[in-house]
């Protein structure tokens, strides 16, 4: 692991957090947002999850100084949604996922939306008439 890291000590030693665990924590908590659609992760991460691998940091890019990290998040967002209102809730939402689940102190979370993708819609169910 990384010296430079910040560690959390206790009696039986010290604890280190690796960057992909704040990233991973961060993509559960933005996808969980209603808007969100996916993480952009660039076509690298892309075909790696066409391949059955799922990435939940794809996206996250995690700097972390001292005790503070700092979290860019690259966001595709569902057509209909008012994307300030996403973004803003995506920021609150991984701010207190990162702080509860990892004791750092998140200084920012910038969201780049990078994409706007239509819904799927359901296919409607036909029905037969009875003759």
């Amino acid at each position: 692991m990384d010296a430079n890291k910040p560690e959390i000590n206790n009696e039986l030693g010290a604890i280190r957090i690796a960057d992909e665990v704040v990233a991973t924590v961060a993509g559960l908590a933005a996808s969980e947002v209603e808007g969100v659609a996916s993480m952009s992760g660039g076509w690298g991460t892309d075909l790696v999850e066409k391949l059955g691998k799922k990435n939940f940091g794809k996206g996250i890019r995690v700097e972390v100084i001292g005790e503070e990290t700092k979290i860019d998040i690259y966001l595709v967002i569902d057509y209909g949604y008012q994307i300030p209102q996403v973004a803003e809730e995506v920021q609150k939402e991984v701010k207190q996922a990162v702080e509860t689940m990892t004791g750092l102190k998140v200084s920012s979370v910038n969201v780049h939306i990078v994409s706007v993708i239509l819904k799927k819609s359901e296919p409607q169910e036909v029905q037969e008439e009875e003759l």
